[in-house]
């Protein structure tokens, strides 16, 4: 065999492994198609604990999402506010999509805050202690115009639950080597007040009440818990 016949022999063979590599890699199947489906609005109680819905104060959460962004993302989003007979308040955001491919991933809030205006400060890992479970999280704080918004957030990919991009990325990879495309909710928590370190912990007790108050396939699908 000549040289050229062997060099396009072995560049062949390269393209051929490379191909059926890719599509190995090429995750095909929903993980969400196996589930039973998620319905935002009967999945999360409009009242539990402590805490009730204030359906007057519907427009306190704010989306820094576009309209058009959040429609191709996300299957499903769900925001209210909850206040407890303090008069306390915790607004909650969510975020559901079916499908977390590259260019359908769940944005994170920095961005999505910092985007729309917002000063952003430093974002905080850490966890979050429920009596089903810790639950890895972020917090930051977000202000515009007066508005001071301590944020509480992470983010369920499949059933495991992150807290920043990279191990969003790691999540997806660990589905993708099993060829599973899997879903994500973006769970975020927040409320206006200029104490940060108070809030955090008011909203600890809430999303801590609202996990208690599902059934076990609920708590895996919002928090991660259960497993």
């Amino acid at each position: 065999m000549n040289r050229s016949i062997l060099i396009s022999c072995i560049l062949g063979g390269a393209l051929v492994l490379s191909s059926a590599g890719a599509r190995y890699l090429t995750p095909t199947v929903k993980v969400a198609d196996g589930r039973p489906p998620v319905v935002l609005e009967q999945a999360i109680p409009s009242r539990f604990g402590d805490w009730e819905e204030d359906k007057h104060q519907i427009g306190a959460v704010v989306n820094p999402t576009t309209q058009a962004e959040i429609d191709r993302i996300y299957a499903q989003t769900l925001a209210r506010t909850y206040v407890n007979r303090k008069g306390e308040r915790i607004m909650l955001s969510i975020a559901y999509g079916t499908d977390q491919r590259d260019n359908l991933a769940v944005h994170f809030p920095e961005g999505c805050y910092g985007g729309q205006g917002f000063a952003v400060g430093p974002t905080v890992h850490g966890t979050l202690q429920t009596s089903s479970g810790t639950v890895p999280v972020a917090r930051l704080t977000a202000s515009l115009n007066g508005r001071i918004e301590p944020i509480t957030y992470w983010v369920v990919v499949g059933e495991k639950s992150v807290d920043s991009s990279w191990q969003l990325k790691k999540a997806k990879l660990a589905y993708a080597l099993k060829g599973l495309i899997p879903d994500a909710t973006l769970m975020r928590v927040s409320s206006i007040g200029a104490d940060s370190e108070r809030a955090f912990v008011l909203q600890q007790q809430f999303v801590n009440d609202l996990l208690a108050a599902q059934a076990p396939a609920a708590r895996r699908h919002f928090g991660g818990l259960g497993q």
